[in-house]
């Protein structure tokens, strides 16, 4: 395949930039539809003349079709985004890139999707599919799935479709919650995580930015013990990776508390823990549930994120803590080999 693209991008380099283009399109309007041609304008950051040369093209080839609601894609455009993700895969070269992330960071798998989610919200929605899609290959009977919060793991029900079969499988909330939009809390992204599975599933009615005196109160509850004992045997973890100062005010931090952190060097949390750039933990928030000290139980560890902006972040987190599966995007790949010194 590697083989083939090249020889393409040599020969008809204007081909490529085509199907790249028109892949675009099609999976914005997939994850988007009905949308109109002005928003979908807006969204791709695309003059709208350009977009409308291409779209009647798209639907003149039956792969969409336009009515008072705006476009949807017809069953054959459909198609045509599953059967093309392969190939665009091989033709942005991700192979390689995937491949050197894997041994940099001692990853057992890579998974990277073109774009990136800082210039195309899609992006994300297609990072929740690759995570749905590794959850489908990999659970089994017994196991006990702990997700957090966050706008991208709240695309991984969504994307997800719905499993039967499966027996004694629970989730569970990894954290407390950080009091956000109710649609990217743990709480409800365990919830619809458990219908999409089959499964039962227990929350935590805990907020995770309490101090530590009350924490300590609340997590002695008999009610709270027994879910954090559940919580504690997750054999498969979902869980995001964030910027140190973007997580520290979604904590309600304040100025004083973030000018602080980042005095001490932090670009990256998770599970209350910030990382400075080498992965070296600078700073501790008081927190209920998961923990760091915890990966190393878990069978399997899915890391989640991307954006270019966002590399920093990841970096750091990957050089304390190197997850089963890592599933990302373009923009954030190409960035953490430049931040190793990689082209790209």
């Amino acid at each position: 395949m590697e083989e083939v693209v090249g020889l393409l991008k040599q020969i008809a380099p204007e081909i490529t930039a085509t199907v790249e283009n028109r892949y675009t399109i099609l999976r914005s309007i997939y994850f988007n539809q009905p949308i109109g041609r002005r928003a979908l304008s807006s969204l791709l950051s695309w003059p709208e003349r350009q977009l409308r040369a291409e779209v009647k093209e798209l639907e003149e080839l039956g792969l969409l079709r336009i009515n008072q609601q705006g476009m949807k894609l017809t069953g054959a455009g459909k198609d045509m985004i599953f059967k093309m993700e392969h190939f665009i895969y091989h033709l942005r070269g991700l192979s390689p890139i995937a491949q050197r992330i894997r041994e940099l960071y001692k990853c057992r798998y890579v998974s990277i999707v073109p774009g990136n989610t800082d210039e195309d919200e899609t992006v994300k929605l297609q990072l929740g599919k690759e995570a749905a899609r590794y959850i489908k290959k990999t659970i089994n009977d017994g196991d006990i799935v702990a997700v957090t919060g966050g706008t991208t793991m709240a695309q991984i029900p969504k994307a997800m479709d719905k499993i039967s079969g499966l027996k004694d499988v629970m989730v569970v909330q990894g954290r407390g919650g950080l009091g956000e939009r109710v649609e990217i809390e743990s709480n409800t992204i365990a919830a619809e995580l458990a219908k999409k599975l089959s499964a039962q599933y227990r929350l935590l009615y805990v907020p995770d930015n309490l101090s530590q005196e009350t924490m300590e109160s609340i997590v002695n509850e008999p009610g709270i013990r027994e879910i954090l004992k559940i919580v504690r045997r997750a054999n498969i973890l979902l869980h995001g990776i964030g910027g140190a100062e973007e997580i520290g005010r979604r904590r309600g931090l304040s100025e004083q508390e973030i000018s602080k952190i980042r005095k001490k060097g932090a670009v990256a949390e998770a599970f209350g823990y910030y990382f400075n750039k080498e992965g070296k933990v600078v700073h501790t928030a008081s927190s209920v549930g998961l923990s760091v000290t915890d990966l190393k139980n878990i069978r399997i560890v899915i890391a989640i994120a991307g954006g270019a902006n966002k590399a920093p972040a990841i970096r750091a987190f990957l050089k304390y803590h190197s997850p089963t599966v890592f599933i990302t995007d373009e923009g954030a790949a190409r960035r953490l080999l430049k931040l190793e010194g990689g082209e790209n």
